[in-house]
């Protein structure tokens, strides 16, 4: 039995050579402060031939393995060992091994879809204890060393200093059968050096809506950072929700949540910020080199490569927050990823009834976040990396940066323009396309029509009905939206848009509208319903919830009977979005 706290530093080193050859899990720190081996596991190279078809969906943990060695190899580890927080230097990550819970571990939920189709792992391994402790922070893999980054960034504007991942833990990098790499990181697992002031614990309250929402965007085509298991605990955190000065307790709770990388721009500020520029360099080479196959390495513009793909995927992303309602909530810098996906749902939200001011951050008092200022966000924190990227740039490229960076805007309306189009069934460009988009969003403000419904219904009622402004009673949306005197002129621009439309008919129309209008999204009353119930240990209303967002444009039965895509209930217009997690 080997003590964690007392292995020397140079053993943990050579803990990553001996995996080469073969991997087990091990028992994390126990109440005696020990871990013990359980399973070998093959660790074969990923380079191998055949290695795509050799590999296949198991739930035995003997052939499965992960690998810190892909991140430590190349970007620096931190040089003290101790797990105590700190201010940090000349490095990208720190060791620190998850923390166990205390008392019983009850596995909420699993994704399929991210157990199979991207960790081989077929969904029965859900019913074993091995998988269970290793998604609770009970156990790690050997030759995968559970890291904490480094990062900082601008929180409400104004930089922040070191930051990092004060509450989770990469547990290693996995590779799977088709050559990806995804990071496999733990949320709510523990305390690290960059915990600051907090306990390095998520509550079972946030983490539901975590794993919904990150699974909810993936199926409703968001690029997003995925969720593969959800945990809660019987150990007592303490909160104070609404910071409000009312602290209760709750349960502690874990989600595994993988991603292709988990770097941000705060990962690139912190090192400007602290002059440590040929560790920036070294980061942003590991970073092109691995995600973004199409900047040349050996071009001395690589880095004004990188940064155009940046803006233009950060355009596009927001575009896409834009396209089903949904508000970030903490856009900060630290919470933006160099990747383009949506990471780190905190107190997030989708639009209800549209409204431009819609924040779901009660304390973003300033309204910093609000739903209509998203696109701007992106501009400040696009130029807060381009103020990171200036050291590695010359003047030429500083201003060739500039230049790209004022072309923002420009990507953002026309992919913005682009989605909402599709979402009302035009086919093909008008000049008129912006007034009739922004027309119906005025109509939506001013009658407060729910944003999701009223699109999703217009791809469900014929053109007959809209031209006779004969709205059916199922169409609630519609009816609201209709009340407003200039909805007949609406309605009568857009079916001359429509008509316009070659080729196409009304029922082709409305199975293309269909298929980009979501009939279900995760609305803050429906999260609120299934964390009331998860907290009786009731995960029903969490499961059912999961089943109908893999499947947001169907209409599902039990979505229906639910009342998922009827009138919210009234309780919800003062649901107040958690902030603390």
């Amino acid at each position: 039995m080997f003590r964690r706290h007392g292995v020397p530093w140079l053993l943990t080193w050579v803990v990553v050579l001996i995996c080469q050859a073969g991997c087990c899990l091990l028992d994390s720190i126990g109440a005696a402060g020990s871990f013990s081996h359980v399973h070998p596991f093959s660790n074969k190279s990923n380079l191998d031939q055949g290695y795509c078809e050799r590999k296949r969906k198991t739930n035995n943990f003997s052939v499965w393995s992960l690998s810190s060695e892909s991140l430590i190899a190349t970007l620096p580890v931190d040089a003290i060992p101790e797990n105590s927080i700190r201010k940090v230097r000349d490095c990208i990550f720190s060791v620190a091994y998850p923390t166990p819970f205390i008392s019983r571990v009850v596995l909420v939920a699993v994704s399929q879809d991210v157990l199979e189709g991207i960790l081989d792992l077929d969904v029965s391994v859900k019913e074993t204890d091995d998988f269970l402790q290793l998604v609770s922070g009970g156990k790690v893999v050997l030759g995968s060393i559970p890291l904490a980054h480094r990062y900082g960034g601008h929180q409400f504007g104004s930089w922040a200093g070191q930051l990092g991942d004060g509450r989770a833990h990469l547990i290693g990098v996995y590779t799977n059968r088709y050559g990806e790499r995804w990071e496999l990181q733990l949320k709510g697992s523990g305390k690290t050096p960059y915990s600051r002031n907090g306990d390095g614990r998520a509550v079972l309250r946030s983490s539901v809506r975590e794993f919904l929402c990150s699974e909810a965007m993936h199926y409703l085509g968001i690029p997003t950072s995925r969720a593969a298991s959800l945990v809660v605990s019987d150990d007592d955190v303490w909160r104070d929700q609404f910071y409000n000065g009312s602290v209760k307790k709750e349960r502690g709770a874990i989600v595994l949540r993988v991603a292709k990388s988990w770097f941000r721009i705060g990962s690139l500020e912190i090192l400007a910020h602290s002059g440590e520029l040929d560790l920036q360099r070294t980061l942003l080479d590991f970073v092109i080199q691995e995600h973004f196959p199409s900047v040349n390495m050996d071009d001395s513009n690589r880095y004004l490569d990188f940064f155009s793909r940046v803006v233009l995927e950060i355009a596009n992303l927001i575009a896409l927050w834009m396209s089903v309602g949904f508000a970030h909530g903490v856009c900060n810098t630290d919470n933006f990823s160099l990747l383009s996906i949506t990471i780190d749902y905190g107190p997030f939200g989708f639009m209800e009834s549209y409204d431009p001011n819609f924040v779901p951050n009660t304390s973003d008092d300033e309204r910093r976040y609000k739903i209509g200022n998203q696109a701007n966000v992106g501009m400040f924190n696009l130029n807060k990396l381009l103020q990171a990227l200036k050291p590695v740039l010359d003047r030429r490229q500083k201003q060739l940066a500039f230049q790209i960076l004022e072309g923002y805007s420009e990507h953002y309306y026309t992919r913005f323009t682009e989605l909402f189009r599709a979402k009302l069934g035009l086919l093909g460009e008008s000049e008129d396309d912006n007034y009739l988009i922004a027309f119906l969003l005025k109509l939506m403000e001013d009658t407060k029509a729910d944003f999701t419904m009223a699109f999703r219904q217009l791809s469900e009622i014929t053109q007959h009905q809209l031209k006779e402004l004969r709205i059916p009673q199922e169409f609630w949306a519609l009816q609201d939206l209709a009340k407003h005197k200039f909805f007949s002129d609406w309605v009568t621009i857009y079916l001359l848009r429509l008509g316009r439309n070659m080729g196409d008919s009304d029922s082709t129309r409305r199975k293309r509208m269909t298929a980009v209008n979501p009939r279900y999204i995760l609305r803050n009353w429906m999260a609120e319903s299934a964390i009331q119930k998860a907290k009786m240990n009731d995960f029903s209303e969490v499961h059912l919830l999961q089943e109908v967002l893999q499947h947001p444009f169907q209409r599902q039965a039990a979505a229906e009977k639910a009342g998922y895509s009827l009138r919210p209930p009234s309780w919800a217009k003062d649901l107040k979005v958690s902030c603390s997690s």
